[in-house]
């Protein structure tokens, strides 16, 4: 085995671990309780899986695609939100297939090294950067953690419940 087939294996299984994480802060909610702002935030459960769903679905498209080009939900505002009409378990298992389609696009990079262009930043006009295969899986990962601690906070605050206590 290379030294890269045992980094992007790492990298799967910590993302795909902090991933798990994430989704047992969802164990017992309901749709409605989905909804729910439980902070001046206006982040709720099931915003956070929808906004995690499509970073998945846009860094995948960005790494594998390498034009640069601006991934359809890029920059919604709305993907924060929960859609009217959706369902926890259907945000959840939609954010499960993109996950699978990450990890299928990683494990067909021929390595982590690959760079692809990074779609110009509407607060930065011009200024086009290169990551890695890596770095966007590094990214994908922190993006997750920070999210999946929004998600224990939002929790704790609808019932208590916390991603620790609910381990096991």
């Amino acid at each position: 085995m290379t030294h890269d087939a045992d980094e992007r294996t790492e990298l799967l299984r910590a993302l795909a671990g902090q991933r798990e994480t994430f989704l047992i802060t969802l164990r017992g909610v309901t749709d409605d309780r989905a909804r729910e702002r439980t902070t001046v935030s206006e982040l709720t459960l099931g915003g956070l899986v929808n906004h995690l769903t499509h970073g998945e679905r846009n860094w995948t498209h960005i790494m594998t695609s390498g034009d640069g080009s601006t991934p359809e939900s890029m920059w919604d505002m709305d993907q924060y939100a929960m859609p009217e009409g959706a369902t926890l378990d259907g945000l959840v298992a939609a954010y499960r297939d993109a996950a699978r389609a990450t990890d299928a696009a990683v494990a067909a990079l021929p390595d982590l090294d690959v760079t692809v262009p990074l779609p110009e930043a509407p607060w930065a006009p011009g200024d086009v950067q290169h990551w890695s295969a890596r770095r966007i899986l590094l990214h994908l990962l922190r993006e997750l953690a920070q999210h999946a601690g929004h998600a224990d906070i939002l929790r704790e605050a609808l019932d208590g419940a916390n991603t620790t206590a609910q381990l096991g």
